[in-house]
């Protein structure tokens, strides 16, 4: 059985800080999603959750989604408490489906803050990949105009991270279209 050609996809912005270098992160993230194709894109901004319609209209977009990408800074070792927010504020739609990181950050690009949500996810019966994208000292890897200064090892682990995704989300979808997973157990 073939991938389905298109699967819905969640990106969802990690920080709400002003400034915010998310920003830049995620439409990098975007670009590569868009030229990878096979997904439809639903961008979710905490900063706009209030004028999307609220906990209601998040918890039918993410409820919609085949799998997320979840575009983290760290913050003092963590993830950004907006982020947790977003997250606690509706549990089942992530239940039975794929979560993939893009980080960034200082010395460890993120990646405390991506080892922090994998817990949080897991208590939520979502599944993390392994793979993921990973920023270090992001402000010095972007030019001006939000391209990589040097795009090939990035560029390379958001092929397979895509990849992967697709994978998973295809599984997931599949396996809760035959038995809905609050009837698995």
């Amino acid at each position: 059985m073939p991938i389905p050609p298109s699967l819905r996809l969640a990106v969802v912005c990690g920080s709400t800080r002003e400034g915010r270098f998310c920003d830049t992160v995620t439409e990098w993230t975007l670009s590569r999603i868009e030229d990878a194709g096979g997904f439809n894109i639903d961008v979710v901004d905490p900063r706009r959750l209030d004028e999307a319609g609220g906990v209601e209209e998040l918890s039918a977009r993410l409820q919609r989604a085949d799998a997320f990408v979840v575009v983290t800074p760290e913050y003092n070792h963590g993830y950004p408490a907006p982020l947790k927010a977003l997250i606690d504020q509706v549990g089942q739609p992530w239940q039975a489906k794929p979560v993939a990181f893009v980080s960034y950050g200082g010395i460890s690009g993120g990646l405390r803050a991506v080892e922090q949500l994998r817990q949080v996810f897991a208590e939520l019966h979502a599944t993390t990949l392994r793979d993921c994208v990973s920023f270090a000292h992001a402000t010095r890897r972007f030019d001006d105009d939000g391209g990589l200064l040097d795009p090939e090892p990035a560029e390379g682990a958001m092929q397979m991270l895509l990849a992967r995704l697709r994978w998973w989300a295809w599984a997931l979808q599949t396996a809760r279209a035959h038995v809905p997973y609050a009837e698995a157990a």
